[in-house]
């Protein structure tokens, strides 16, 4: 399910989910699927009755639901809602602040996922060695062409997407992998300009 087609506006919900124990239940229940408040617990480093509140915090703002039951159903399941974050001109200066934080907790995440894999990658075979991408690329684009390769990456991922793809459908040595897609316009680079000594030591003064 989807949070909402606008992405998020409360500044009170952004600041709930830029926990760092609901942003890590958010990303269990993501890749691994439906859960309970135990099963989360260990993936966010907390204790059960901290997952739970926690969850009933992240139901509370609309960013999980109840899922179907299992078994004989005594157990509650979670399931995470989709979202979506953007920061927009015509945001109140309070919208702003809270998604300009999400977003850079969402982004702290995604580094840390990267420099563990950069970490683990000499332990890795060959095969996925071969097949990771630490790629940075340049490209010069207008803003309608940026948005037309947003929607085909999205297209060329979707198949794949973890929590759509059930594990008995993907070929065997499947792994939970990750895709990091950033599109943005250059902004300008502060300029510091020209030292007024060199290397720290003071310039030459005339004769």
């Amino acid at each position: 399910m989807t949070r909402d087609s606008e992405g998020l506006s409360d500044p009170k919900a952004m600041r709930a989910l830029a926990h760092p124990a609901r942003l890590a239940i958010l990303n269990r229940l993501g890749v691994q699927g439906s859960a309970t408040a135990t099963e989360v617990a260990e993936s966010a480093g907390i204790t059960p009755s901290a997952a739970s509140y926690h969850l009933r915090m992240l139901a509370k703002y609309g960013f999980v639901e109840d899922a179907p039951p299992r078994g004989d159903g005594r157990e509650r399941l979670w399931r995470p809602v989709a979202f979506a974050v953007g920061v927009e001109p015509d945001d109140r200066p309070e919208v702003r602040d809270a998604k300009v934080a999400l977003i850079a907790a969402l982004r702290r995440i995604a580094n840390e996922e990267v420099e563990r894999a950069l970490s683990a990658l000499d332990q890795e075979t060959e095969e996925w060695r071969e097949a990771s991408r630490f790629q940075r690329v340049r490209i010069r684009v207008d803003a309608a062409e940026l948005a037309r390769l947003a929607d085909r990456i999205d297209e060329l991922l979707r198949p794949y997407v973890a929590r759509r793809r059930p594990e008995e459908d993907a070929p065997s040595g499947a792994r939970i992998s990750e895709v990091q897609v950033n599109l943005f316009p250059v902004a300008a680079r502060p300029v510091p300009g020209l030292p007024t000594e060199d290397h720290g030591h003071p310039a030459a003064s005339p004769g």
